[in-house]
Order: C-alpha cells, then sequence, then structure tokens
C-alpha cells in the first residue's frame, strides 16, 4: 500500500500548496492525513465549492491546486468544471484526486453498494467526456514524485482540470486506534435516533440521510422487529434528503414527515433550508456531531455554525436546539402534535459501533413498499 505521508510529501515537492476536498471513506486514508501534514487545507461543503475555490487559488497564484472527493462527487463538479475550468472557457489547471467506489477491474465491477454500482461503471466514461487526462492508481502504484510532475504539466499544458483515480485500498492506515463509538454514558446519533422511533407511529414517514444514520435507523427497526422496509433510507445523493422529504410533504399534507439529517449533508447543499421550511407537516431534525462520521470523522463546520438560528431564519416556523437527551422524545412529540414546519438541532458525539449492519441491497422493494406506505 501507499504511505500516504509518502503522496502528501511528492504533492509538496511539486509545489502544490493549496487542497480542498469532501472526505471520502476510500480515501479516508489519505486525507485524514492532509488534515495533520498540509497547512493550506480546506474541507468544502461540497465538491463543486472545491473546484471553485481551486480555481480562486490559481487565479490568485497561478499555480495549481488539488480537490479530493468521491467519484460520486463528480456530479457536484460537473458545472463549474465545464463553464468555468473547461480549456474552451478560462482553461484552469488542478489535480482531482478521485475515489473510485464501485472500480472496475479486469473489465468486471468489484462489489460494492447498490448506489455505488452504476457511478463506478461510468466514472472512466465521465472524466473522457469532461476531456480530463486521468491516472489509476492503486497500492502497487510507485514514484509518485514522477506522477505529479507529469500530470501537472499536462494540466498546464491543456491549461485544464487531470485526475488521479484512485482504487480501494490504495492508502495505508496510519491512525494508531480505530476510530469508533468510545462511551455509553455520551449521547450519540444511534440514541437520537432510537427516541425518534420511540415516539413515532407507522402513520408517520421518516426519511435519513446517507451514511451511518440510514444504516443505524435500519438495525433499529431490525432490533425492534419492525418492517425494515418502513422508511426511505437515502443511501446516495448526500446533501438532498430533506428535499425529498419537501417533495413528499408536499403531497401528503395529512401525515407528517420526519427528516433525519446530518451536519455534512445539510451542509452540502443548505440552502434547501428555505424551501423545506414551507411545508408545516416536515420536522427536520438535525444530528450535529460536527463531523463527517462515515467517511473518517473529519470535521464539519457543524462546529462554529448554530443551525437552529440559520433554520429560523430560512422560515422555520419553530426551531430549537437541544443538547440533551432526556429533551428529545418531548420535543419530538410537540413537533408531532405541531400544527406548522419544525427544525431540532440535536448535537451529539461522533462514532459508531463496530458491528453496525447495512440495509438490505434490494432498493426496488424498498421503493415499492414505502409508495405503499405512503399512499395508504
Amino acid at each position: 500500500m501507499i504511505n500516504p505521508d509518502n503522496f502528501i510529501k511528492a504533492i509538496k515537492d511539486n509545489k502544490i500548496n493549496f487542497i480542498s476536498g469532501v472526505p471520502d471513506s476510500l480515501l479516508k486514508n489519505l486525507t485524514n492525513r492532509i488534515s495533520v501534514k498540509f497547512k493550506n487545507h480546506i474541507i468544502s461543503t461540497n465538491e463543486g465549492s472545491a473546484v471553485s475555490l481551486a480555481i480562486g487559488h490559481y487565479l490568485s497564484t497561478k499555480e495549481p491546486a488539488i480537490v479530493y472527493l468521491q467519484n460520486s462527487g463528480l456530479g457536484n463538479i460537473i458545472n463549474p468544471i465545464t463553464s468555468l475550468a473547461h480549456p474552451k472557457v478560462y482553461g484552469i489547471p488542478m489535480i482531482l484526486i478521485i475515489g473510485w467506489r464501485g472500480e472496475i477491474k479486469n473489465l468486471k465491477q468489484i462489489p460494492d453498494e447498490p448506489q455505488h454500482k452504476k457511478q463506478g461503471q461510468i466514472t472512466t466514461k465521465q472524466l473522457k467526456i469532461l476531456d480530463i487526462s486521468f491516472k489509476i492508481i492503486n497500492q502497487n502504484t510507485k514514484n509518485l514524485n514522477q506522477l505529479f510532475k507529469n500530470l501537472i504539466k499536462i494540466s498546464k499544458k491543456k491549461q485544464s482540470p487531470v485526475a488521479i483515480l484512485v482504487r480501494k485500498n490504495t492508502f495505508k492506515d496510519l491512525r494508531k486506534k480505530i476510530y469508533n463509538r468510545a462511551s455509553k454514558n455520551l449521547l450519540f446519533r444511534e440514541d437520537i435516533i432510537k427516541d425518534i422511533v420511540d415516539v413515532t407511529t407507522s402513520k408517520n414517514i421518516i426519511l435519513s440521510t446517507t451514511g451511518m444514520a440510514s444504516r443505524e435507523l435500519y438495525e433499529i427497526r431490525k432490533n425492534k422487529k419492525q418492517n425494515k422496509l418502513m422508511d426511505f433510507l437515502t443511501v446516495g445523493g448526500m446533501g438532498h434528503a430533506s428535499q425529498i422529504a419537501a417533495g413528499i410533504a408536499m403531497n401528503k399534507k395529512g401525515k407528517k414527515i420526519i427528516c433525519i439529517d446530518g451536519d455534512g449533508s445539510l451542509l452540502m447543499h443548505m440552502g434547501s433550508m428555505g424551501i423545506s421550511s414551507k411545508f408545516d407537516n416536515l420536522i427536520h431534525i438535525l444530528v450535529n456531531n460536527k463531523s463527517h462520521d462515515s467517511v473518517g470523522g473529519q470535521p464539519t463546520l457543524g462546529q462554529s455554525i448554530n443551525f437552529s438560528k440559520v433554520a429560523k431564519l430560512c422560515g422555520y416556523k419553530s426551531c430549537l436546539l437541544l443538547k440533551k437527551r432526556n429533551s428529545i422524545k418531548r420535543n419530538i412529540k410537540k413537533a408531532l402534535n405541531s400544527k406548522k414546519s419544525f427544525f431540532i438541532q440535536i448535537n451529539c458525539e461522533k462514532g459508531f459501533r463496530k458491528d453496525l449492519g447495512r440495509p438490505d441491497k434490494n432498493m426496488k422493494e424498498r421503493k415499492d413498499f414505502f409508495i405503499k406506505k405512503i399512499r395508504g
């Protein structure tokens, strides 16, 4: 495997001095070290914004930056890449480091989660359509200094972004201990979701954001021997759970819609709060653990933003900030009995169980059951 510190040294040796991006589980062994070893580093709220930061960096220094992302984030960068950075517009050099979930190896796709299957199949095609030259690396890749030297040369010559496509298990894990839920005495996301499930009924409609929230909701239903298909798990499309909830709330005014969101997810498309706040039957619950929990625990802006105040300005009729477990059930019951839009921010610790399972992979069965439920 590649030692991430050696990879970062190659970046520095080639005089690249700015990195931005959105954390990815496949790249976490690298990005966690970037946070430690690289001074000029910004964890962005979404991939398109990271590209824009890289554009600004180039305009002010005339030197390319690095943008890291999971391949699912390619959708978020298409607009700034094609309408700004492309050589037919401004021509902005930069290097993209892309985690290849659902990768193709020896003409076969490596098994992955359902949300990565199609994206993994089309990743290289997308890069070719975008006129982005790319190099695929794996755990056996050598000559890192030459890799960056060549890519910078191509990027500057073409006046265009170039990319490094990273296969699974490329980077060595240098962490001294496993990142995991630590103490039973602290408040964690799973505790919050349990309380939400306890005070809601099968008549309520629950949606959960991508990552650990959906996995924990699924496990809670399973352990309670409740129907594992009754909730909508937003397994992909990070940042869009609240708008799916709003779309349902718009058409199901007689039902309470509960959206379980995360700080990293909400930050990605925070302007959507102005829309979801308009629906009086929507309860938007933000679980703020101030981290990208499912991809390595890197910090988010949730450390410094009071989302409940932002929600108030965005039009939610009632906004609460909770920090203790004993107030959760009472306030969710209050929201369920209310006739106005509710935003509840609940601050908690980062971390999750080692033995946390994953949802069944038949997404179409889940969709069909969910449709029948909300139409009933």
